[in-house]
């Protein structure tokens, strides 16, 4: 039997509910409609040997960049003043990444992506950090020159450039799991908070083994509380501008929009480091006039980029619903993040806890679909899409058996 586009899959008559049933509560198809009978879905395929070893090779190679990390710091501070400041960084960590999983609503990345890129950041993108500003202060000081040029000039190229490998590492690995501005501001956010914490346990630890614990409380105060998405914005910057190649079709700006992005990333870390090496006073001058504007620029860009990713949910998800394979209310549910958290307490209420779980899937999977069927329609999908599609549809068919209750 030839199979059928879902997209385009001819249903038969409306279904008809009993008095008092809603289509959303009456909606309970077994399989996904328009799937061939006898069809197998696809199993995941297993890691190649070649890929398998270049996720150990990468594994490896994150651990022995942390390793080394540890080092140097603790070389500078001493344990125990690492240990401690480590804990004081530990503080601002906890918020930004609850602020990056706020915006990360729609379509949840996956916590091991995340836990890569905040690992790169950390490990990688601090250890050659490390490297090479200390080599270019040691370079300056031969020469003639101060150490300002290096926090001005050389700091923030290496800085957002070794932070803005851990978007691309991702984008190389995982495609499917990056489908626009939000999935770069969130990947770019992870990159700077794992670059941020080490870094403010070096900064914090050097100021306690230097003037002990009163002049490190001025560090934590400047570092953790004034400042805690300092680094996150500034690579988000580049993740906005990865996040834009990745998702339009102009082919002129796909490779000028990453660009566009770490110029901006590296720009606002120079003007930040400016400011830090400009006393107090020009510091909160160049707070208050510019870096306070920038955030709130950069806030209501990734409240707009989440409200697009609604719209674009709703867009691509309507021709399932106009072919039955979901409910109208399905579909108004899924594009909207008031009625996803409805839907969800709906569940709770009904069917406990499994079908709340149920529903938070059934809502990943619909944003999901919609992502590979945008993929689909711009011509940037794998070969298998519509294997995976398929696939997702036939999860969501199973996902909705479990959480709404039997029709009378």
């Amino acid at each position: 039997m030839p199979r059928q586009d879902p997209g385009v899959a001819e249903r038969g008559p409306p279904r008809r509910y009993p008095r008092g049933v809603s289509e959303f509560t009456a909606y309970q198809p077994a399989v996904p409609a328009g799937l061939p009978s006898g069809h197998s879905l696809p199993v995941p395929a297993r890691p190649r040997a070649l890929r398998l070893l270049g996720m150990v090779a990468l594994g490896l190679g994150l651990v022995a960049c942390g390793l080394l990390t540890v080092v140097l710091i603790t070389k500078q501070t001493g344990p125990v003043a690492a240990l401690d400041a480590a804990l004081l960084a530990a503080v601002p960590v906890v918020p930004v990444i609850g602020a990056l999983m706020w915006l990360d609503r729609y379509e949840a990345e996956p916590a091991a992506l995340l836990a890569l890129a905040a690992a790169w950041g950390a490990g990688v993108a601090t250890l050659v950090s490390l490297v090479v500003n200390s080599a270019s202060v040691h370079a300056l000081q031969h020469s003639g020159g101060g150490v300002t040029r290096t926090v001005v000039l050389v700091a923030p190229i290496v800085e957002e450039t070794t932070k803005a490998l851990a978007i691309v590492l991702i984008l190389a690995v995982r495609r499917r799991e990056f489908d626009g501005v939000v999935d770069g501001v969130v990947y770019a956010g992870m990159a700077g908070v794992g670059f941020a914490f080490v870094e403010n346990v070096l900064y914090l630890g050097r100021t306690m083994t230097s003037t002990g614990h009163h002049g490190t409380m001025g560090v934590f105060l400047l570092r953790c509380v004034v400042s805690p998405f300092a680094h996150p914005l500034f690579t988000a910057a580049t993740g906005v501008g990865i996040g834009v190649a990745v998702s339009t079709r102009n082919r002129m700006l796909r490779p000028l929009a990453p660009l566009l992005g770490w110029v901006c990333a590296v720009a606002l870390h120079a003007v930040w480091n400016v400011s830090a090496v400009s006393g107090v006073s020009g510091f909160f001058t160049a707070y208050v006039a510019f870096q306070m504007p920038v955030f709130l620029l950069f806030v209501v860009l990734a409240l707009v980029a989440r409200r697009r990713e609604g719209r674009l949910i709703t867009r691509h998800l309507a021709v399932y619903a106009t072919t039955g394979w979901l409910a109208p209310r399905e579909l108004r549910m899924l594009g909207s993040l008031p009625l996803r958290r409805e839907a969800r307490a709906w569940a709770q209420r009904t069917g406990g806890p499994a079908a709340r779980a149920a529903m938070r899937d059934f809502q990943e999977l619909g944003s999901e679909l919609a992502f590979l069927r945008d993929r689909m329609v711009r011509g940037s999908a794998a070969s298998d899409a519509q294997e995976q599609e398929y696939a997702i549809l036939a999860g969501m068919s199973a996902l909705r058996a479990q959480f709404l209750p039997p029709v009378a």
